[in-house]
């Protein structure tokens, strides 16, 4: 049995038990009472209260309003975007199959958080079963995980395409982008299951209040009593070798291609090159501007945190497709071919 005295913390069987300051430690029978009730009110935790964005009834209202159509546009503009490139055959090249990719993880990071914050604004509960959050921060941090490798990717594919245009369909074969593509997954979804694994053992206090509007496992650990300096190390260890690591391979990515276009001697032919690469740099400071913030700045609970983690999880995944639209001539040229198509058939 180990106990140790901090400020206003005891410590039963490695199960953190707040005291008053200056109190007297417990002796060896009064802590198996403490033990009962400390286990008792650790099991009798079945779920937690997400806060969300605003308790009042009038904001909530509008903030449904808001983000039910923010994912709506989400929805939309990311099966375009599947659509499109299924359906034109100018767009089956490395660079929209993994604009395809994108689209779908767009549509799957969304739905793993908005859906539930929706049912939350119009709820009075607003609760979410343990077993539930813990899913829901899995989800989060794999889909997340994968989008940054899958951004890496792109980075080289954009680099290949632009020194390498005689060689580009030889080097990005077939094999090779769906090998990339699942070893994004492959690679997130483990991090994130050694994550998890880790937080599943973990016991919560009384207090049940998540100051966020979705789960996240940075805002999981301060509401355990157990020891989370493992679980807060393997967290800042993963962000730092997945999101950093991956960013580091985007900003090398983009080193080699701002020198290859600066050898280009024709000013148009500099522009055109930049002009492939202004779409997935968009896409690129949207997700690193708010995500990698989010994982690597101690924020956990405030506004800001919050405001970081509703920009990549909501906000992001609509802009997306607009990016890609509005800034790719390609995608904009093969959706006017299919709705001129589409209302041909009509006539």
């Amino acid at each position: 049995m180990l106990t140790s005295r901090a400020e206003e913390s005891y410590y039963l069987l490695d199960l953190k038990i707040l005291l008053p300051q200056n109190s007297v430690l417990p002796t060896e029978n009064s802590e198996r009472t403490l033990l009962y009730m400390a286990m008792k009110n650790y099991s009798a935790i079945s779920e937690f209260i997400l806060l969300g964005l605003s308790i009042d009834p009038n904001i909530q209202a509008i903030l449904f309003v808001l983000f039910f159509l923010i994912y709506l546009f989400t929805l939309m503009g990311n099966f375009l975007i599947l659509l499109v490139i299924r359906a034109d055959s100018h767009l089956h090249m490395p660079m929209y199959f993994f604009l395809r990719q994108l689209s779908f993880l767009d549509l799957c990071h969304s739905s793993v958080t908005v859906p539930k914050m929706l049912e939350n604004l119009l709820s009075e509960s607003k609760t979410i079963f343990v077993e539930s959050c813990l899913a829901q921060a899995f989800f989060v941090f794999a889909t997340g995980g994968t989008e940054a490798c899958l951004l890496a990717v792109m980075a080289y594919d954009r680099y290949v395409a632009i020194s390498s245009p005689l060689l580009y369909g030889q080097v990005m074969s077939n094999q090779l982008c769906v090998g990339m593509v699942w070893g994004s997954w492959g690679l997130a979804f483990v991090d994130a299951l050694i994550n998890i694994l880790l937080a599943v053992n973990l016991d919560y206090c009384e207090d049940q209040t998540l100051p966020h509007f979705s789960c996240e496992l940075s805002s999981l650990f301060p509401l355990s009593c157990s020891d989370t300096s493992t679980n807060f190390t393997l967290l800042l260890c993963s962000s730092v070798l997945h999101f950093f690591g991956t960013f580091v391979m985007i900003v090398f990515s983009y080193v080699r291609i701002v020198s290859t276009i600066l050898s280009i001697s024709s000013t148009s032919g500099r522009s055109k090159a930049f002009s492939t690469c202004s779409s997935h740099l968009t896409t690129v400071i949207l997700f690193y501007g708010s995500g990698f913030l989010s994982y690597l700045l101690p924020t956990s609970g405030s506004r800001l945190a919050m405001m970081l983690s509703l920009q990549y999880s909501v906000v992001t995944p609509m802009l997306n497709p607009l990016v890609y639209s509005l800034q790719n001539k390609e995608v904009k040229a093969a959706m006017g071919r299919m709705f001129r198509k589409y209302f041909h058939s009509l006539m």
